[in-house]
């Protein structure tokens, strides 16, 4: 699958790209050398991103299964990166037997060039590659026009991808946009890492990794759990926080995480990120 991607894209492999590294800290396989060496130089700095990274993504998947509980069956996701392990098509089609769509975006060729392979026999699945500030063309594209209908409730996931856009990107205003096309009974998810963790010496270290994150073509912000607030609050009159509101990521759903060892890493890595869901009444 990676040698197809980056033969489809042409791609520029000569620099680390953060969805690979990404991938790699999962424990996937769409990662090359130099990746795994930046994905190196980052644990240095910063020991706990690995940790994070699996954390997060384990939110994502309860994310998606409370949200299809709830009676959700379109996913829009935002700065999906590189499919690796636990995918929110894959989270679904583990999870049920019935009708759903997902649309991916992603602003990298990267990306986009490994999922439109990975979803090569997945006719309820697409990918639109677009930078996720530029919310009309993402909902002009024919992927998403194709695979969702507006007028029935979405859930859009925009997890661990707005830490990469900086003040001039507008995220406040950008979100209110994204929920101004969503029916009655979607919702908007959110996680971010953090900068306002308790402990002096962690937060150093997330600060040297942010600033390393500076050489690669995504530099990268750290936010407060205020910020989040703010962003989610203001999405609308008819929009409101499910509870606990903006919280760490081990306490929404902690029911869902039923491996002990995921749930003590899930505890160690507790300071490290926000989330927040919102639903549209």
């Amino acid at each position: 699958m990676v040698e197809q991607s980056r033969d489809a894209a042409d791609l520029d492999v000569s620099r680390p790209n953060p969805g690979r590294i990404y991938d790699w800290f999962l424990g996937g396989n769409s990662n090359w050398a130099i990746d795994r060496v930046f994905g190196e130089r980052l644990l240095g700095m910063w020991p706990q991103i690995a940790g994070v990274a699996r954390q997060n993504r384990s939110f994502m998947q309860r994310a998606v299964v409370d949200a299809f509980d709830a009676g959700i069956r379109q996913f829009l996701d935002l700065g999906s990166g590189i499919p690796t392990m636990g995918n929110v098509h894959e989270i679904l089609r583990e999870h049920t037997d019935e009708p759903v769509r997902v649309v991916y975006v992603d602003c990298e060729p990267v990306a986009t060039a490994h999922t439109r392979v990975n979803l090569q026999e997945t006719d309820w699945a697409g990918v639109v590659q677009a930078d996720l500030l530029n919310w009309r063309e993402i909902f002009a594209d024919d992927v998403t026009k194709r695979l969702l209908d507006l007028d029935e409730p979405v859930c859009l996931l925009a997890v661990s991808v707005l830490q990469f856009i900086g003040p001039d990107g507008d995220i406040p205003e950008v979100l209110r946009r994204y929920a101004g096309k969503l029916a009655a009974g979607s919702r908007v998810t959110v996680t971010h890492f953090a900068s306002d963790v308790p402990d002096h010496d962690a937060r150093a270290s997330m600060e040297r990794f942010r600033t390393e994150c500076d050489v690669t073509p995504n530099p990268l912000w750290l936010r407060d759990r205020a910020a989040i607030t703010e962003w989610l609050e203001g999405l609308g009159d008819r929009w409101s926080l499910r509870p606990p509101g903006v919280a760490q990521l081990p306490d929404w759903r902690p029911d869902l995480i039923t491996d002990p060892k995921a749930a003590a890493e899930a505890e160690a890595m507790r300071p490290y990120a926000w989330f927040g869901i919102s639903e549209k009444a």
